[in-house]
């Protein structure tokens, strides 16, 4: 290690958020993501109608408690560690533009494709930020032998699900994670599914993986199969015919409710199968660690999906998770169009899109409808008020109705 990124001892506790500091910041936060017209629709039920065209708003969208406290604390860092260099572990939340505010903010990326520096560059006093999905244990550990500041931003709801799965692991217990093993929120809780040297996992995205476990726990099999299938979805050394036997459904906090459930529901039917019921009860076992945001939000689309519609615009970044989940949700109902920003309803004939079967944008030619029209808004926890402020304007500015009209609606 060279001599200039010796550790030092432990760095000392820095509170970020003093009441100087934070009044700083929110502020800066406010300046940057704040939307009056998404404060007006707040106030007036979630409806705003002018000319013909109606825009309903779901009643619980856009950034979540985690959200904005991963945001406060990366501008905290930025304003009291103004001398160091600063760092992020990937990006802070999954939403482009605000990454590019934290870009802006002169914190450069350690993880990723666009990382412009490695764990091995860093130096003792330089700051490191771990985003709210939060990070692996080895990479974190690896950060902690460079002696850095690190500012912790993980949301509490992960953390909740690592206790459950270190538990798992302490007591033989396998986890299934229900979760996208690329996205690193699943890392990390794998991660401590085997921390100490101790447990296993297996990661399934969907019901049909979860059939294929099914069926393993009923009957066996090709033990190779099963491995290729899950294919860096499991942990080092997981062998099906041990690591079976007894299992905890864990989740990455973003998935849908129902559909874990299921998950859990087709998990333990198995195991009582194999089993026998009584036995059974010692051999599996679950929490309920869906974030509490995404199943809210989850909850408000699917209240707005009862009343009629014309379409749904879905705002948000296309790796977010549970903006993912919202999109899917409207998809089943009605025309549904889940954009990044208001830049991609180019106009009443044109959208651009992003299409979750092809992993791409597309575009659609004749999306919006003749008045009169009702367009219903949602937003995933990782999208700021200002972008679907953007998109509300553009729908109405689509129809010749600028802001200040918009405004003067009582």
């Amino acid at each position: 290690m060279p001599p200039d990124s010796s550790p030092s001892s432990k760095p000392a506790r820095v509170n970020l958020r003093t009441p100087d500091v934070m009044a700083a910041v929110q502020a800066q936060v406010e300046s940057h993501y704040r939307s009056e017209i998404v404060e007006k629709l707040r106030a007036t039920g979630g409806t705003l109608s002018c000319e013909g065209v109606t825009v309903r708003l779901a009643k619980q969208f856009g950034f979540c408690y985690g959200v904005e406290r991963a945001i406060d604390l990366a501008y905290a860092a930025a304003k009291v560690f103004a001398e160091r260099r600063l760092f992020i572990l990937g990006e802070i939340i999954h939403n482009p533009e605000v990454n590019e505010q934290i870009v802006a903010l002169g914190i450069k990326n350690l993880l990723g494709k666009d990382k412009e520096a490695e764990v091995a560059d860093l130096r003792a006093e330089d700051v490191v930020i771990v985003p709210a999905f939060g990070t692996d244990v080895a990479t974190l550990a690896r950060i902690k032998e460079r002696g850095c500041q690190i500012v912790d931003t993980t949301c509490g709801d992960v953390m909740s699900v690592w206790k459950r799965v270190r538990q798992n692991a302490s007591e033989d217990v396998t986890s299934i994670i229900h979760g996208k093993a690329s996205h690193e929120e699943t890392k990390a809780t794998a991660s401590r599914a085997v921390q100490g040297g101790r447990g296993h996992y297996l990661i399934v995205l969907t019901l049909a993986d979860t059939d294929y476990v099914c069926d393993y726990i009923r009957r066996g099999g090709d033990k190779q199969a099963f491995l290729e299938y899950f294919h860096g979805c499991h942990s080092e050394g997981f062998d099906p015919d041990l690591h079976l036997r007894r299992i905890g459904v864990a989740n990455q906090t973003t998935m849908m409710r129902g559909e874990t459930e299921e998950v859990q529901r087709r998990v333990q039917a198995a195991i009582n199968d194999r089993d026998g019921a009584e036995s059974a009860k010692s051999s599996f076992r679950f929490f309920d660690t869906i974030c509490g945001a995404t199943q809210e939000r989850q909850d408000a689309l699917r209240d707005m999906l009862g009343d009629r519609m014309d379409l749904l615009l879905v705002v948000g970044g296309y790796n977010s998770s549970n903006t993912s989940h919202l999109a899917e949700m409207g998809e089943a109902k009605l025309p549904t169009y889940f954009i990044r920003n208001a830049s991609r309803l180019e106009s009443r004939e044109r959208i651009t899109h992003y299409n979750q079967h092809e992993k791409r944008e597309v575009t659609t030619e004749r999306w919006l409808p003749e008045r009169p029209l009702t367009v219903g808004i949602t937003a995933g926890a990782s999208c700021p008020n200002n972008l679907i402020e953007e998109t509300i304007l553009r729908v109405y500015e689509l129809h010749g109705v600028d802001r200040s009209r918009l405004l003067a609606v009582t």
